[in-house]
Order: structure tokens, then C-alpha cells, then sequence
């Protein structure tokens, strides 16, 4: 009987221990609840934490963290300053240029006289292949050339590459920023970067593709080379010209209605002609894959226009496989600047252009989407790409983060899009919308005329002057910048943002300042160098790579104090630190006691 009450009493016992044993992990909780730090709890708790406890005694915060910029980039790098001037190559007059970064003025010559007429001098120092923009036959007797013909390629920018681990060749957008590109560039020689030593493209190669200017009138012949390894074509976004020609061979750059794609290694010829005579008509059904085909089309009004691929087009368009096509008036001895790389200052204008402004800029905006424009970052096989670029990619699901304005983010905007100006005077300015989000664009200080939409100039006694101008995707619109200081066109000198009001749009994936920003500029304002004399916080972080990547705070450069930096971290209180330690360990060895008391009971019973 003894025997038989042995285990209830062994029972018993063990109840006692497990109550026991649970009594002290409360209490260990409850002082280890007590020792941790308030700041470690979630919100939610701490309310309880003090109302039980009572708060917790001022403590100084620590103080904030040193911030390492790092090597800030020159703002200016000033690396041509000969090409500024104003200067007189092989009888083309190129104006001055006043940016930081100007455009090369032998590669503008050749673009003015043709590659086939200039010196070897000039077209060596221009990078241009011989029969890049070829010019020639004055048709109609005015004292210009007629038949322009230019050859373009398709180029990769920040690829893959087996041989290198960096993107080449290498294109910055912005400090430390390079997403990939497919751009139409003109031909050219030599390499594709700068030099042997160096993995940056050369200054031929680069976002946006080129500006192509023609006259009213021009037969002008485009050539596609195709050395990408994917197809592609050229729709010529509001150009008159037919839909196909006599032979019905499409015209329209449209592979679903129009013709086939271009393939890797084969070349398409476009041809815009203003004689109908049939001398001018070429036959295309017999022409083989490999082979150049002419396409027709009538160009006959002037305005602002678009051109851009048409195969896969809501990934080729964003890749960067657009431009600014731009027909001018006609005029005598006209002779036009046939393309503009990196658009911006055209520093050849028309004969019309040149009658009512002093200064003519092309602005070319586009938006990025990294998930779709780095795929070509991750591999070079083309089946991959493709994989990805058409099938997984989905552009309903499309976000923006980079902005640029003439192939640039601010602060690189600075450097090359500029609009500079003097006091009195008018500015053309043609914009073009290539962005999927649309453009709000607002100057500072400033009220523009829009003269022209879609090319179609707007009823002169029907122009608005305003400071937001909209344009949705592909739109294009002329507008007209007065500097005359009467409080409604502008507001005086000085260096004045012109930016995208929609706000995402003037950052740098979502970092501030950033974006397509740029600057109306007075010529008083202007160094030497050509950057402006601005007023304000120092711009050293905005030429760090480190700014973008969210590792310096935003007003680190004024915040003397550091009141609004990133705080350090707060020296632990070591005697706490010490308690909170055994206490927990005593808390975890309770727990495992308790714990294997548990299972020897189970098998107990």
C-alpha cells in the first residue's frame, strides 16, 4: 500500500518543482522585461513599459555619424575647352558653345558639309566613317545640297561583356549610374571607346540617339545597319511619307502592317524624296536578306518629329532606340547641321531658324526603368535577353526611377544641357517627350510661347504663353523663350531651373535633387568654364556616387551641427549589459530544466 501511494507522492513532488521552476521564468522575464532598454521594445509595448515602470530618465542622444563623402567628381571637367569657341572648319561656321561639356565642332562640321566633303583632317578628328553623311546635288539650284544620305547602327551601351566584369562600353547617365542602352548612332571609326586604356564609350556613342535635321525638299536616304543582335526598324513618328510604294513593299517601320524587321547583319535603306518622278522609285521585291532596300517618302512640311524602332517597341523605345527628327524650312543656301549628338545647342542653326532667334536647343526627354534596362547587364547570350526582355519583363507593371534630359540625370544636366541666354533676346527650344509618364515641364523665372505642337505650328493669334507646358509620350512642342524682363516673359537675370514638376521626376530614383533638372542660365552668370555661378548649398555630394545610393544624409553639407544626420550608436551602459546577460542565461538554463524535466516525466508515465 506504501508502495502504491509511492507514486503519487513522486507526482506531487514534481508539480511542485514545475511550479516552482515556472514561478522563477516569470520572475527572470519580468527582470529581464525590466532591464531591456525601452528603445529595444516595439512600440506598442512601450506604453505598458513606462506606465508600470514610470520614464525612463533624460539620456543624450548620441552624437550623429561623420559622413564620408568620398572623392566628389570635378563639377566641371573641362576636358575641351577648345571647342568653346567660336571657330571657322573646312567653310562651316560652328557657333560657340558655352558649356561645360561642348560638342565636338569637327564632328559638327562634317555634319554640316558631309563626311564626303570635309578634310581628312577634320573627319579624323570628328570619329566619323566617309560615308557617315554623305551630301551632295543641289536639285533644285539654291545654293544647298539636295541628296543627304546617313548611315546609322545600332549600338549597346553598359552591356554584358565575357571579357570584363564592368558594363562596356561604359555610358554614366550620372555619378556612378550606367543602365544599359541600345542607341542609333551615326558610323563611325576607330574604336568604341575612348582610347585602349580606357572601358567609356566615345563621344559618338551615347543617349539619346542622335537628332537628325533635313531640309523642306531633301531626298534624304537613311541607311540601317543593323549590327545588334536583335531586329529592328525605323517608324518616322509623324514624317509624311506613304505607307508603301509601287512594288508594295511596306514603308512604315511597323513589322505586324508594315515589313519585316531588319535582322542582325542586314541593312534597310529609308529614303525621303521630295521628286515623284519614277527615276526616283528603285525596285525592292528582288533584294535579298543582307542587302540595302529603298524606302520613298515625301517629307514635305517642317516641323518637329520623332523616329524611333518599331519592333517590340515598349522595350526597344525605352532601351533608347529613339530620336528627334526635325524638317526645316526652306531657304536658300541652307545648309543644315544634319545630325546633333546628345542634342542639346545646335550649334549650326537654319537659315529660318537663324532669322528670328540667336539660339536654337534640342531637349530630348526619357525615362528609365532599371528592371528592364539591365537585363542586358546580366548576360550576352541573345536568347536570354530576349527571355527576359519579352516575356518576363511587363511593362504594365513599368516604374520609372531614373529621369534624363538629353541622356543625363542632374547633376551631369549641368554640364551639357544648359540653356544659356543673354538679356533681349529669343530662344528656340524644341522639346520632345520619349518618356512613358508624360512631362510637366516648368522654367523658372520665365513664361514660354508655345509655337508649334506636333509639329504644326499653332495659330499665331492663338499661342499660349505659359510656365507648365504637358506633353504626353511622343509629343513634341516648339516653344519660344523671350529674355526680355517685363515680369511676364521673364523676370530678370540669373541662373534659373527649368525642371519636370512632376516630382518623382525630379529625382534620381527617388533621391533628390535629381532627375531631368537643368537650368535657363544668363551669360552673367556663367564662368568661364561654363558652369553657373550658383547661390546656395554646395553641390560636392551631388557628384558622389555615394549621394544616390542613400548613404549621406541630404542637408549633410549645411547641417553644421549634425542635428540632421545619421545618429551613431549609443555607448551600452555596461553594468545593465551585464545583468541583462545573466539574467537571460539563468532565463535559458530555467527553461531548458524545465524542459527536460518535462520529457523525463512523459516517460515516466
Amino acid at each position: 500500500m506504501v508502495a502504491g501511494l509511492r507514486p503519487s507522492a513522486q507526482t506531487a513532488k514534481m508539480r511542485s518543482h514545475y511550479v516552482l521552476t515556472l514561478l522563477v521564468l516569470v520572475v527572470l522575464l519580468g527582470a529581464a522585461f525590466l532591464l531591456v532598454p525601452p528603445a529595444w521594445l516595439p512600440s506598442q509595448l512601450r506604453p505598458y513599459y513606462y506606465s508600470l515602470f514610470g520614464e525612463s530618465a533624460y539620456e543624450e542622444p548620441p552624437a550623429s555619424k561623420k559622413i564620408d563623402l568620398g572623392q566628389a567628381e570635378p563639377f566641371c571637367p573641362d576636358e575641351h575647352p577648345e571647342w568653346r569657341k567660336r571657330q571657322v572648319i573646312d567653310g562651316v561656321t560652328v557657333e560657340e558653345s558655352l558649356a561645360c561639356n561642348p560638342d565636338n565642332p569637327w564632328a559638327v562640321a562634317a555634319f554640316v558639309k558631309g563626311t564626303n566633303n570635309v578634310s581628312m583632317d577634320t573627319l579624323m578628328k570628328a570619329g566619323l566613317a566617309p560615308d557617315a553623311v554623305v551630301i551632295e546635288d543641289d536639285r533644285d539650284g539654291d545654293g544647298d545640297p539636295d541628296v543627304i544620305r546617313i548611315k546609322l547602327e545600332v549600338v549597346e551601351l553598359n552591356g554584358h561583356s565575357p571579357d570584363v566584369p564592368e558594363p562596356v562600353p561604359a555610358f554614366f547617365i550620372g555619378p556612378g549610374i550606367q543602365p544599359g542602352f541600345w542607341v542609333f548612332a551615326p558610323k563611325t571609326s576607330g574604336m568604341a571607346t575612348k582610347n585602349f586604356e580606357s572601358l567609356e564609350a566615345n563621344e559618338l556613342l551615347r543617349v539619346p540617339s542622335p537628332v537628325i535635321r533635313v531640309e523642306q525638299g531633301d531626298m534624304v536616304q537613311i541607311t540601317l545597319e543593323n549590327t545588334h543582335y536583335f531586329p529592328h526598324t525605323i517608324h518616322f513618328h509623324g514624317v509624311d511619307h506613304p505607307y508603301s510604294h509601287h512594288e508594295s513593299q511596306g514603308n512604315d517601320g511597323v513589322p505586324e502592317t508594315s515589313e519585316l524587321p531588319v535582322m542582325p547583319g542586314e541593312s534597310r535603306t529609308y529614303e525621303f524624296s521630295q521628286f515623284d518622278g519614277p527615276g526616283f522609285h528603285t525596285g525592292h521585291g528582288e533584294v535579298m536578306p543582307g542587302k540595302s532596300r529603298m524606302f520613298e517618302m515625301t517629307p514635305r512640311q517642317p516641323g518637329t518629329f520623332f523616329y524611333h524602332c518599331h519592333v517590340q517597341p515598349q522595350a526597344h523605345i525605352h532601351m533608347g532606340l529613339q530620336g528627334m527628327f526635325i524638317v526645316e524650312e526652306n531657304r536658300p543656301n541652307n545648309w543644315v547641321q544634319t545630325l546633333n549628338i546628345g542634342a542639346g545647342h545646335v550649334r549650326h542653326p537654319s537659315i529660318a531658324v537663324h532669322e528670328k532667334y540667336a539660339r536654337e536647343y534640342d531637349l530630348h526627354f526619357q525615362e528609365v526603368d532599371s528592371r528592364l534596362n539591365d537585363i542586358i547587364k546580366t548576360t550576352n547570350d541573345p536568347r536570354l535577353i530576349e527571355k527576359a526582355m519579352n516575356r518576363q519583363y511587363n511593362i504594365s507593371k513599368r516604374q520609372a526611377n531614373y529621369f534624363l534630359l538629353n541622356g543625363r540625370l542632374f547633376p551631369y544636366t549641368f554640364r551639357e544641357s544648359l540653356i544659356v541666354v543673354e538679356p533681349d533676346e529669343k530662344v528656340k527650344l524644341r522639346v520632345l517627350c520619349g518618356g512613358e509618364e508624360g512631362l510637366s515641364l516648368h522654367p523658372h523665372g520665365h513664361k514660354v510661347t508655345i509655337t508649334h505642337y506636333d509639329g504644326v505650328e499653332h495659330n499665331p493669334l492663338a499661342q499660349i504663353t505659359r510656365d507648365v507646358v504637358w506633353l504626353s509620350m511622343a509629343q513634341r512642342v516648339d516653344l519660344e523663350l523671350s529674355t526680355v524682363n517685363d515680369g511676364l516673359h521673364s523676370s530678370g537675370e540669373g541662373v534659373w531651373l527649368l525642371h519636370d514638376h512632376k516630382e518623382r521626376a525630379f529625382t534620381t530614383d527617388g533621391i533628390h535633387p535629381g532627375g531631368s533638372a537643368t537650368a535657363i542660365v544668363y551669360r552673367s552668370y556663367l564662368n568661364d568654364n561654363g558652369w553657373p555661378k550658383t547661390q546656395g548649398v554646395d553641390w560636392a555630394p551631388f557628384f558622389t556616387p555615394q549621394y544616390y545610393r542613400r548613404e549621406v544624409p541630404v542637408w549633410a553639407t549645411y547641417d553644421e551641427t549634425g542635428m540632421l544626420g545619421d545618429p551613431g550608436s549609443r555607448a551600452p551602459r555596461v553594468s545593465r549589459a551585464v545583468l541583462l546577460g545573466f539574467v537571460v542565461g539563468v532565463l535559458l538554463g530555467s527553461l531548458v530544466v524545465l524542459v527536460r524535466s518535462l520529457i523525463k516525466w512523459i516517460r515516466g508515465v
